[in-house]
């Protein structure tokens, strides 16, 4: 590890590292894809990805463990998740044993940027697709490419496990397509204004309801939210237009076998947020961010256990869910890929 790069300061932020994956699909199939120090994309003006953009991408990490390995959390899911937001985009199916390959590979050519054990750090991986060939006509693109990119990132977060504030906009952010992110590589663009608007309000996040209803509760611009019950239970919100987080999925697993907790998804209702005393982001970037109050309209709702620290049972999980990460606690089979 000899990069030049003050690793107790990162923020979440692109930084170039020397080597990324890129394979093209043509006539119908993948070629065999390649390791290239090239970080540029060229692509024709009239490109389907930039006509239409017709584009998804995924989000995972590498982490340096207690024991000085390297390893990636639960590469499969978004394997299958990205195989997922491709069907719903009529793009063709980027291999999920593949696409495992070439995560592998970019974060071992990229070894020397992930960061040290300890300093709450990682080695971000961003793969994604997109149509290149020219596309006038609105319909799906015949040629793609496949791209990994790494950069080494610190918290999402400016001030690590410092609660955050939500806001509930009176706006959705657009209507969701469903699968991966299918819908959070389109609806990231259609929320840059109410995220640039929440942060000059002074808030961090939005908090969006139902566009139907807007009574119950979903998820923020970039990130799922779980919640913990007066009686310790966890709870996130159950709803087919959220973005179907690995992180989301890993904690309620985390609560009910490592904590013996009760978890469960289901409808939460606005309203309801009196009643929780822990609220928190949660996802990769965010991995379990504290959530010290959400501004309804002006109506103030606090979550005293998460004003100056984490509260308990999200402390545990926040614990638990990293712990297995870095290597500290037994994982369940096949969450931790090791890379060799």
């Amino acid at each position: 590890m000899n990069k030049n790069i003050d690793w107790s300061n990162l923020g979440f932020g692109y930084i170039k590292t020397d080597y990324r994956y890129v394979s093209n699909y043509k006539d119908g199939k993948w070629d065999n894809g390649n390791i290239t120090t090239d970080e540029t994309v060229t692509l024709n003006e009239s490109a389907g990805v930039l006509q239409y953009a017709q584009t998804c991408f995924e989000g995972l990490k590498a982490y340096r463990t207690i024991d000085n390995k390297v390893v990636c959390f639960r590469p499969d899911m978004n394997a299958s998740r990205m195989a997922d937001s491709a069907k719903r985009l009529e793009m063709p199916v980027f291999p999920e044993n593949r696409f495992i390959y070439a995560v592998k590979e970019v974060v071992k050519r990229n070894i020397d940027f992930v960061p040290p054990y300890g300093l709450g750090a990682a080695l971000y991986i961003r793969p994604y697709m997109f149509g290149t060939n020219p596309v006038m006509g609105v319909k799906p693109a015949d040629e793609y490419q496949f791209r990994i990119f790494t950069s080494p990132v610190g918290p999402y977060f400016k001030g690590g496990a410092k609660p955050i504030t939500l806001r509930v906009p009176d706006f959705d952010r657009a209507a969701p397509l469903g699968t991966g992110h299918v819908k959070a590589g389109l609806n990231y663009a259609m929320s840059l204004h109410a995220i640039v608007d929440a942060h000059k309000q002074g808030y961090n996040e939005n908090m969006y309801l139902d566009s139907a209803t807007r009574t119950k509760v979903e998820e923020t611009g970039g990130a799922n939210i779980i919640f913990v019950t007066k009686d310790n239970k966890v709870v996130t919100p159950k709803s087919n237009t959220i973005l179907p987080s690995i992180t989301r999925r890993s904690l309620m697993y985390v609560a009910k076998k490592y904590l013996g907790l009760q978890a469960e998804e289901r409808e939460i209702r606005i309203e309801e947020l009196n009643d929780f005393k822990e609220c928190a982001l949660c996802g990769t970037a965010a991995v379990l961010s504290p959530v010290g109050k959400v501004v309804d309209h002006g109506k103030e709702i606090l979550f005293p256990s998460g004003m100056e620290k984490m509260g308990e049972i999200t402390k545990k999980l926040y614990d638990t869910l990293t712990g297995i990460q870095m290597g500290k606690i037994e994982p369940p089979e096949g969450w931790i890929v090791t890379i060799e």
